[in-house]
C-alpha cells in the first residue's frame, strides 16, 4: 500500500462542537533533518535532487515537482507518513534519504507558519507545521541514487533563490542564516 503523508486540503468530521477544519489551501506537517557536518557547523547535509520516480513515494512529490526543484538545494525532509510520530520520520529520513542510522535524536524544534501561496487569495492561507530535528551528521557522506549531488554545504555561502521549496526560511527558524 502506498505511503499517504500528512498534507491535508480536507478533513472529514463527526459534527461536533469540536470540529476541525483545514484551510482552503491546505495544511502539511513536515519533518527536516539538519544535519551538521563534524567539524563545520555552519555546514549542513544538502542535496539536489536526481529526477528519480522513488520520490513520489520518499518524499511525496512528483515528477513534474521533481523537476521544478532539481538545480536547488534542499534538506532532507518530507511530510509526516500518516501516524508516524516525528521521530520516527527523522530517523526514515536519515536513512532512506541519507544512507545512514540516526541514533536518538534529541526533540525537534518545532514551528507553525500560515501564509498565502502563489495563485490563492490574501485569505487563503496555507499552514504549515515544521518538527526540525539537528543531529550531528556522519563523518562521510556516501553518494545516495535520489540525489545529483548530496554534501556538506555552508549554508552562509548560499542565497535564499538557491534552496527549493522554502528550506533557507525553515534554516533561519533554527538560526542558521543564508545570504540575503
Amino acid at each position: 500500500m502506498p505511503r499517504q503523508f500528512a498534507r491535508f486540503r480536507t478533513l472529514v468530521s463527526p459534527s461536533s462542537v469540536d470540529e476541525f477544519t483545514v484551510p482552503a489551501d491546505g495544511m502539511c506537517l513536515s519533518v527536516f533533518l539538519v544535519l551538521t557536518a563534524p567539524h563545520d557547523p555552519a555546514s549542513v547535509v544538502l542535496g539536489r535532487m536526481n529526477p528519480d520516480p522513488r520520490w513520489e513515494e520518499l518524499g511525496a512529490m512528483g515528477p513534474e515537482r521533481v523537476a521544478r526543484f532539481a538545480g536547488r538545494w534542499m534538506l532532507p525532509s518530507s511530510q509526516l507518513v500518516l501516524f508516524e510520530s516525528p521521530t520516527d520520520a527523522a530517523r526514515r529520513l536519515a536513512r532512506e534519504l541519507v544512507g545512514f542510522e540516526l541514533p536518538q535524536p534529541e526533540p525537534p524544534q518545532v514551528f507553525s507558519e500560515a501564509y498565502p501561496r502563489t495563485g490563492g487569495g490574501p485569505n487563503d492561507l496555507h499552514w504549515d507545521l515544521h518538527f526540525v530535528f539537528r543531529a550531528p551528521g556522519p563523518a562521510q557522506l556516501s553518494p545516495h541514487p535520489l540525489w545529483r549531488e548530496l554534501s556538506y554545504v555552508r549554508v552562509d555561502s548560499l542565497l535564499r533563490s538557491e534552496f527549493a521549496r522554502n528550506q533557507g526560511d525553515v534554516l533561519e527558524l533554527i538560526g542558521i542564516l543564508p545570504k540575503a
